[in-house]
């Protein structure tokens, strides 16, 4: 990363790393690309400390697939 990213972000390299990792680990959870757990685990925090910056963002902690649903709810 070029020196001018972290000064233009106003954070040092190690803290860039974590947003980061955080916004990663945020976009593929929100994609159902990754689990809470490993989301949690990509951004180097506790499930519980995942769900509640999930929350300060307001990302869906809980994701549907209705047609999933759907089926489940038709086998009944």
């Amino acid at each position: 990363m070029p020196e001018e990213a972290f000064s233009a972000l106003r954070r040092s390299p190690p803290e860039f790393g974590k947003d980061m990792r955080v916004a990663a680990a945020t976009y593929w959870y929100q994609k159902s690309e990754v689990s809470q757990e490993k989301a949690a685990q990509i951004a180097g925090m506790s499930r519980s400390e995942f769900l509640q910056h999930l929350a300060r963002e307001q990302v869906e902690v809980f994701q549907v697939d209705f047609e999933d649903l759907q089926r489940e709810l038709m086998r009944d």
